[in-house]
This record gives structure tokens, C-alpha cells and sequence, in this order.
């Protein structure tokens, strides 16, 4: 059975021409925003993965099967229908930050915001940087 190559792993496109690429402006704005935010809490320099991702870091995924992959640390996306942050794990912490932070959703990895304005930027800032150090210390966990 052969096996499907990742669509997810570091590029080397732009970032910025990227991000400037997005067509809503509240969206395209907000992203620059996350994006000094993400910068500023991991200390690291960001990368797309894939075409839409911006990731920060990088560490080894490893699946319940043993296999492992190149992964980002934190991430996020200016999708079309929300900001997609990669930031949901296992962290003790988050259950707290997030009733803290305003109008957002969640799936097993990923946090969705309509729009900066509906949350508290601050508490944002604490559930990234909560999140980027759990994954750095805990790579196989989120």
C-alpha cells in the first residue's frame, strides 16, 4: 500500500505576501495581529506549512501507531470562515483561559474566532503562550 505524502509541512513561501493575500480586511488584519502576537510569545521566526498554515517551531508529532512527522508547534490560519489557531492541547490550564476569553469555538487541536473584536487579546496571549510551551515540553501530546 503506498503511502500519501504530507500536504502539511514547511514551505518556503511568504508569509506575509500570504497573509496579505487574504481578501477581508478585519480578517487580513486580525492575522497580522495573531501574527506579532505568535512571534512575540514563541520567539520564533514564522513558516507556512502547506499553503495556508503559519507555523512557529517545530517538533515531532508521533501518532498512536509509532509513526512520527515534522510538525509545528503552534500555528494558525486566516480561513475564510475564521481565524483557525492551533493552540487546543492537553494543557491543565486552558479550560480556565478559555471561559475567560470571549466568543469562540473548539475542536480537538484547533481554536476559532470570528473576529479579534468578540475576544480579550490578553487572555489570547496567555492561551498561546500556554499552549507553545505544553508543546514544547510535551511534543506528542497535542
Amino acid at each position: 500500500m503506498a503511502k500519501t505524502e504530507l500536504q502539511t509541512r514547511e514551505t518556503g513561501a511568504s508569509v506575509e505576501a500570504f497573509l496579505n493575500s487574504v481578501e477581508n480586511d478585519t480578517r487580513r488584519n486580525d492575522a497580522f495581529t495573531v501574527l506579532e502576537m505568535f512571534k512575540r510569545v514563541s520567539g520564533e521566526e514564522p513558516k507556512m506549512w502547506g499553503p495556508a498554515i503559519v507555523g512557529f517551531g517545530n517538533c515531532k508529532y508521533k501518532y498512536p501507531d509509532g509513526r512520527e512527522i515534522d510538525w509545528m508547534v503552534t500555528a494558525f490560519s486566516p480561513r475564510k470562515q475564521n481565524m483557525t489557531l492551533y493552540v487546543i492541547c492537553n494543557s491543565p490550564k486552558q479550560p480556565e483561559l478559555l471561559a475567560k476569553l470571549g466568543k469562540h469555538k473548539t475542536s480537538k487541536a484547533c481554536l476559532y474566532i470570528n473576529k479579534l473584536a468578540d475576544v480579550d487579546l490578553k487572555i489570547l496571549e496567555k492561551i498561546v503562550a500556554d499552549s507553545y510551551k505544553y508543546v514544547k515540553k510535551n511534543s506528542s501530546t497535542c
